[in-house]
């Protein structure tokens, strides 16, 4: 079956939605969609409430889960790659290859860019991961894509950068203890406000561009350690001391973050889906998440 070119109009109306993998942007998905009247379900690793369903790489799908992908107009996966590869395409590959969803999303993250040197990146520019879930990532993301090539499926890839929202956030890391200002000189990051991947994402189900790829990033790169002076200042506190990341003890997951220095262009998801961030920058997004208390 040859793959869908171009852009096309979804359906009208509430759909249903599965969800590989109901966390944090799952469910803020989930519940945006709900309030339109759409059904959702979905899974995750230890299911509770109605339409979650157990799944993970040693438990499959059961019947049930089976029979809500089947029916769902619109599927999402937020599940990461292990050793072994993607284990949602493993379980359940074949059935998406048939699946007759007119969307499909699949969200990826932009580590498969790899280290520019604060240079910025597009969808153009041609992924180089440097360490191993960047190259787990971009093999799955291949995968996913595949099932467009060569079955015809809806799907879209979204590369995301670093997630922020309610509850995770530099201002509840202050509140914690949890905050540090690490200095890396000319090392810049790439956010999103959940709210705003939630919008990208209601806007490429709105109108599909099968096949696509579209970076999730706000308008403003900064240096990690500004982020979190800035949180300081709204909640009238003194910032942590800036530490040196060549001696800061350091985990060797937490020091891997930093391997990447990049600046991710957003232009993509404004010109093709018409979105108007939100929150174009960390300042704005804080500023937001405060007064939500």
């Amino acid at each position: 079956m040859p793959a869908t070119q171009g852009p096309e109009r979804t359906m009208t109306g509430p759909g249903r939605l599965f969800c590989f993998g109901l966390g944090y942007t799952g469910r803020a998905l989930a519940r945006a969609l709900e309030a339109e009247g759409w059904r959702v379900a979905g899974t995750s690793r230890e299911a509770a409430g109605t339409g979650l369903h157990a799944f993970d790489r040693a438990r499959p799908l059961d019947e049930a889960g089976l029979a809500a992908l089947r029916t769902a107009t619109h599927v999402l996966s937020t599940v990461p790659a292990d050793g072994d590869g993607d284990p949602v395409l493993a379980a359940c590959g074949e059935l998406l290859a048939r699946s007759r969803a007119v969307w499909i999303g699949y969200l990826s993250t932009t580590n498969v860019y790899g280290d520019l040197a604060g240079g910025w990146v597009d969808e153009r520019s041609p992924p180089a991961p440097a360490g191993e879930r960047g190259r787990r990532r971009l093999a799955t993301e291949t995968a996913w894509r595949q099932l467009h090539a060569e079955h015809g499926r809806p799907v879209h890839v979204f590369r995301l950068t670093g997630i922020y929202g309610p509850g995770r956030n530099q201002l509840e890391a202050l509140r914690q203890g949890r905050a540090r200002r690490i200095d890396k000189p000319g090392q810049v990051f790439s956010r999103i406000h959940l709210d705003d991947i939630v919008a990208v994402l209601r806007a490429s189900m709105a109108r599909p561009h099968p096949g696509r790829v579209y970076n999730l990033a706000d308008d403003r790169p900064a240096a990690p350690a500004e982020v979190v002076a800035y949180a300081s200042i709204l909640l009238g506190v003194e910032p942590p001391p800036l530490e040196d990341f060549e001696t800061a003890e350091m985990s060797a997951m937490a020091r891997s973050f930093y391997d990447d220095n990049k600046r991710v262009a957003n232009a993509r998801i404004k010109a093709e889906l018409g979105v108007r961030l939100r929150y174009p920058s960390y300042r704005e997004g804080l500023a937001a998440l405060l007064e939500a208390g």
